[in-house]
């Protein structure tokens, strides 16, 4: 089976610690909870679209330890195809050490390890799979090189790209903007790119600016408001909101947004930009209602009728 949804972007394995509150600098806390889980934008990214049904791909890469291999056979029990994930034998697996507060906030340090040996040539080993997609998605945890050597094998392609920035780079590459179809960043990552802070409130003109720094669509998400967008062929700028929920982790929120745009980008090509990202801003709000990353993310058994017709 072709795979409709490929993902290109990092592996981490989280460390979760589970807390009162987040500690201060310097401050030692006792936490309530530890949990070993899988992660990475890509592979949440990944997962989330298949979750809902998405026949995916990931290409990515993994250290050769215990850690990679527990990966690997995770990726596949979700059904991702699994093909393009290879091992580095220099560097360890990605890792995450995540903190959760009781009120769902989190803070997160990664140390990239093999994910940064991700390469163009990983990529054009993958050229048949990546050109063939509906819908092509990557983030900023992988070398920004690899990720616009693939917007490049896909700019005569029919489908849809997305570049998910995250974390924030200060500077971007202008070819991450200029090469990709659609732009998507939470408040804090566009408050970064755009020189200032991003509220609800002024959203709509870091929207705009994203757009005027070449993307064709940009999309703001906003947590618990929801999420802006505009594209260059509408520059107005569309608020969608999300459902209110009560967080009880918010980790991965981003990450089953994506997805579930990647996911209605391939397989309901026909519903409005407006209406997917409502829909993926309904499924995101799920995501936090329980604790985890990717065993957070809702399957498609689990969920209405009506977000997939």
């Amino acid at each position: 089976m072709n795979s409709k949804v490929v993902v290109i972007g990092s592996c981490n394995m989280d460390l979760s610690m589970y807390a009162p509150r987040l500690p201060k600098p310097g401050e030692t806390i006792h936490g309530n909870k530890f949990v070993l889980g899988f992660g990475g934008k890509g592979a949440n990214q990944c997962v989330a679209a298949a979750k809902l049904g998405a026949a995916t791909c990931m290409l990515s890469k993994l250290g050769n330890d215990s850690f990679g291999k527990d990966f690997l056979a995770k990726l596949q029990e979700a059904g991702v195809n699994t093909d393009h994930v290879s091992f580095s034998n220099t560097s360890h697996t990605g890792m995450a050490q995540i903190t959760v507060s009781d009120d769902g906030e989190n803070q997160i340090v990664i140390a990239a390890g093999a994910n940064e040996e991700l390469s163009p040539s990983d990529v054009d080993a993958a050229r048949g799979v990546v050109q063939a997609a509906a819908v092509v998605v990557c983030q900023l945890e992988t070398p920004v090189e690899t990720t616009v050597h693939a917007l490049r094998l896909r700019q005569h392609c029919k489908g849809v790209t997305i570049v998910n920035a995250a974390p924030a780079l200060a500077n971007p590459d202008p070819r991450l903007l200029s090469l990709c179809d659609i732009f998507c960043v939470n408040e804090a990552e566009a408050g970064v790119m755009v020189g200032g802070e991003v509220t609800a409130e002024n959203a709509h003109s870091a929207v705009l600016r994203l757009l005027d720094g070449g993307c064709g669509t940009a999309v703001i998400t906003l947590g618990a408001r929801g999420a802006v967008l505009a594209s260059r062929a509408d520059r107005r700028v569309v608020h969608v909101s999300a459902p209110r929920v009560t967080a009880v982790d918010t980790t991965g929120a981003g990450d089953m947004f994506v997805g579930a745009l990647a996911y209605y980008l391939a397989y309901h090509p026909g519903l409005s930009l407006e209406e997917t990202t409502r829909r993926a801003c309904e499924l995101a709000a799920l995501s936090v209602l329980r604790p985890g990353t990717q065993s957070s993310f809702p399957a498609r058994r689990d969920l209405s009728d009506r977000l997939f017709s």
